[in-house]
C-alpha cells in the first residue's frame, strides 16, 4: 500500500477493524482513543498509562499493531486528523432530536460509512477478485442471515454478467453447494462479523474443494479471513436501533457494485450479449 493510501486510513478504522481481535487490555486503550481522541493526542504516553493504569510498553505496543513505529508516529497521527469533527457525524440519536435530526444522523453514519469503506480499498485485490470471477466455472455467492440477502442481491446482480453463478438461501443447501466446487471454482463469503459458525463450516467446506475464496467482512482479522484468499474490508457506523451489521449494508452493497462493474469492463463483449439477453427477456414483462 502507498504511503499516501496508508495515511488515508484514520486511528478509528484501525482499531475499528482489529477491535474484535484485541485483548481486554487493549481494548481498554482503543475506547480510550476513541472515545476522547483530542485528550489522548495532548497527553503524554506516561499520562495515559497512569490514567488506564497500564505499563507504558503496553500502549507502546497498542501503537505498533495498529501499524506505527511507535507513540510519537501515533500521537502525530492523531493530530492530524480532525477526530472530533468525524466523531460528532456519530453521536448517538437522541430521544430529543426533531425527526429531521434523527433521519440526518442516519445519513451521515450511511456517508461516513461509505467514505472510511473507500479508504480500505486495494485496487489489486479487486481486480484480482473480478479476474477470478471471470476465470471460474462456477463463483458461488454465501451468506447468512443478513449477509445471506447481501449475497442474493449479488446473485441477481452478477446474473447480468458473463460470471456463472449460484445461490440459495437455506444453511444446508449452502453447505451442499460449498462441498461441490472445485479448484475451478470460487466462492464469495460475505459476514459482517467474520466469526458467525455457520459461514465459518461453510468456508471450511469450500477450502476442503480447492476452490478459491473471497471473503467480505468488516473484521480482516476475523476467522473467516484466516481461511480466505482475497479480503474486501467494508466498515459502518452505528446508531441508534440500526446495528453495526445493519449499517454495513450499503458499504457491503458498494462493494459488490464495484466487482460487477470491474467483471463487465473486463470482459466488455460478452457482458454485451449477456446483458442484451436480460433486458430482452425481461422487457417482455414490463408494461
Amino acid at each position: 500500500m502507498k504511503k499516501e493510501e496508508k495515511s488515508a486510513i484514520t486511528i478509528r478504522l484501525k482499531i475499528k477493524s482489529l477491535y474484535r481481535e484485541l485483548s481486554p487490555t487493549e481494548k481498554k486503550i482503543a475506547d480510550y482513543v476513541l472515545e476522547q481522541p483530542g485528550k489522548a493526542s495532548r497527553s503524554t504516553i506516561n499520562e495515559i498509562a497512569q490514567t488506564l493504569n497500564i505499563a507504558v510498553s503496553t500502549f507502546f505496543q497498542f501503537t505498533r499493531k495498529l501499524g506505527y513505529s511507535g507513540f510519537k508516529e501515533f500521537k502525530i497521527a492523531l493530530l492530524t486528523e480532525e477526530s472530533d469533527a468525524a466523531i460528532s457525524i456519530h453521536e448517538n440519536i437522541q430521544h430529543s432530536d426533531s425527526d429531521l435530526t434523527k433521519i440526518e444522523k442516519v445519513f451521515d453514519s450511511t456517508i461516513q460509512s461509505l467514505q472510511d469503506t473507500k479508504k480500505l480499498i486495494n485496487a489489486q485485490d479487486y481486480s484480482h477478485a473480478a479476474d477470478i470471477f471471470l476465470q471460474s466455472n462456477i463463483v458461488g455467492f454465501f451468506g447468512i442471515g443478513g449477509s445471506g440477502v447481501v449475497a442474493q442481491d449479488m446473485y441477481h446482480k452478477f446474473l447480468r454478467s458473463p460470471v456463472h453463478c449460484q445461490y440459495v438461501s437455506d444453511f444446508h443447501m449452502q453447505l451442499m453447494n460449498a462441498s461441490l466446487l472445485t479448484k475451478d471454482d470460487c466462492a464469495f463469503i460475505i459476514s459482517h462479523t467474520g466469526a458467525t459458525t455457520e459461514t465459518i463450516e461453510i468456508a471450511k467446506t469450500v477450502r476442503k474443494t480447492g476452490a478459491q475464496i473471497i471473503a467480505m467482512t468488516s473484521y480482516p482479522m476475523s476467522p473467516l479471513t484466516k481461511l480466505a484468499d482475497i479480503v474486501l474490508t467494508c466498515t459502518a457506523e452505528e446508531t441508534t436501533y440500526r446495528s453495526e451489521a445493519l449499517a454495513s449494508r450499503i458499504s457491503q452493497l458498494a462493494i459488490i457494485d464495484a466487482l460487477f462493474v470491474l467483471a463487465m469492463f473486463k470482459n466488455n463483449e460478452k457482458a454485451n450479449r449477456s446483458l442484451k439477453k436480460i433486458r430482452t427477456v425481461i422487457a417482455q414483462h414490463k408494461l
